[in-house]
């Protein structure tokens, strides 16, 4: 796993996590913004790092090399930890393992473990698998009807289509798959972190089953909906919202503490 950093002159460390088919660098809008600020950690997950030939391997084991490398590097605090849809799942393992101080977390479309029969979530993840592998197959033409409810211009699926054409279908089979069905501990307790799950208005109906289990394993996290968006948008659509909603739950929880 590749590591990138920016604004190291800075105290506080937001830790950035990114979705499934894009690279570390669907942060790029928002880079410039929140380093200003901030140390910036953010992680080129295996299977989605072009310089790196290695495929994805899972949600748990992800979150586990992440944790680490933070704690070998002395980042044993931070400031704000967040995932977006794949990095939100594994934003949400790293928060039941504790093994890392995590101040304020922030879980963005963040997919959870399907609480279904084992059988379910095999077609499940097979349907998921043939849907990324399709749009790997089929290009640019098929990406922009996949696409279309969302605000995304044609430079950004260009984008998407890169990512997909490197990505080995092993890498594809294993995100879903893990992603769906992720193990968790029996027993956590995530109390201290503030937290806050956001949803885009155009994905609610998807994510209903995430906010339930989110209100259940979680029931401080605060749930935070954002307008005329799609599934993953804001960093990619509004970085500028973005950069201040993350900035919103750091100050907001440091002036509580004073």
């Amino acid at each position: 796993m590749t590591i990138h950093e920016f604004g190291i002159e800075h105290q506080q460390v937001i830790v950035l996590v990114h979705p499934s088919v894009v690279m570390w660098d669907y942060f790029k809008k928002v880079i410039p913004i929140l380093e200003k600020k901030y140390h910036l950690i953010v992680p080129a997950l295996p299977g989605y790092d072009p310089d790196q030939n290695e495929n994805f391997t899972s949600v748990e084991e992800i979150a586990a090399e992440l944790e680490t490398w933070l704690i070998a590097h002395g980042y044993c605090n931070i400031s704000c930890l967040y995932g977006c849809s794949m990095g939100g799942s594994i934003v949400i393992r790293m928060l039941a393992d504790h093994q890392i101080k995590i101040r304020n977390a922030v879980i963005d479309g963040g997919i959870t473990p399907y609480q279904l029969p084992y059988l379910i979530t095999r077609c499940i993840a097979v349907r998921d698998f043939l849907m990324i592998y399709m749009g790997k197959l089929g290009g640019i033409k098929l990406l922009t009807k996949a696409f279309a409810a969302d605000d995304y211009s044609f430079d950004d699926l260009q984008y998407i289509a890169k990512v997909l054409r490197f990505m080995s279908a092993k890498t594809v089979w294993r995100t879903f798959e893990s992603c769906n069905n992720y193990s968790m501990p029996n027993t956590f307790d995530a109390s201290d972190i503030n937290m806050e799950y956001w949803f885009a208005e155009r994905e609610i109906k998807e994510r209903k089953w995430d906010i339930a289990y989110i209100r259940k394993q979680f029931p401080h996290c605060r749930l935070r909906k954002f307008r005329d968006l799609g599934h993953g948008g804001l960093a990619v659509v509004k970085p500028e919202l973005f950069s201040k909603a993350v900035d919103s739950i750091i100050t907001k929880q440091k002036r509580a503490r004073l």
